[in-house]
């Protein structure tokens, strides 16, 4: 007579299975895409004719395809953005040179001037990544310090801190994430 093989427990199998999969899924990282968080502005309506831009109002910075930054026509360092951005939107001695304010009531901070200054950033297609986030960066951070210093002035927190919505939109409305991004064109430079 035949001798019967023994079935192997496919059930405990599976179980095996399943839990070296959940182990996999818990214990492994995945990456995430991130990018730059800035909401765009509506499309132009073209019907519309743009105003007139003074010059003084323009914070031009320029990244070359060989990762030099020009700030206003002159040479800029990555160093100084910040600071000179600050600078540039504050216009803390209202300099002729510097961009003009508006006086304007703002709902939870009252009489405020608003800086009309605006960031022109614009880059060569050749302009490295790295270069482009840090330039990003820079002037994001230069916003942001500014609203944090009008924040810890009218709230007594720094702005990321506020969680009145209210205020946030008040100091939001007060210094406006004012950067415009023109499509990337071959600037030149070595």
């Amino acid at each position: 007579m035949a001798r019967k093989v023994p079935e192997i427990n496919a059930g405990s199998m599976a179980d095996i299975a399943f839990l070296l999969l959940i182990f996999f899924l818990v214990t492994t990282t995945m990456d995430t895409d991130s990018g730059i968080v800035r909401r765009l502005p509506p499309p132009p309506d073209l019907t519309v004719i743009p105003p007139p831009i003074k010059e003084r109002n323009v914070f031009n910075v320029l990244i070359n395809r060989s990762d030099r930054l020009f700030v206003d026509g002159r040479i800029g360092d990555i160093k100084t953005l910040r600071a000179d951005t600050k600078e540039f939107l504050s216009n803390p001695n209202n300099l002729d040179e510097l961009p003009e304010k508006r006086l304007e009531t703002i709902k939870n901070l009252g009489p405020y001037n608003i800086s009309k200054g605006i960031i022109s950033l614009k880059n060569d297609r050749g302009t490295s990544y790295d270069m482009y986030i840090q330039v990003q960066n820079e002037l994001t951070a230069a916003v942001n310090e500014l609203r944090d210093e009008l924040s810890k002035q009218k709230f007594g927190v720094k702005f990321s801190e506020l969680t009145n919505e209210d205020y946030v939109q008040a100091i939001q409305k007060a210094i406006p994430m004012s950067i415009s991004e023109a499509e990337p064109e071959n600037i030149g430079g070595k």
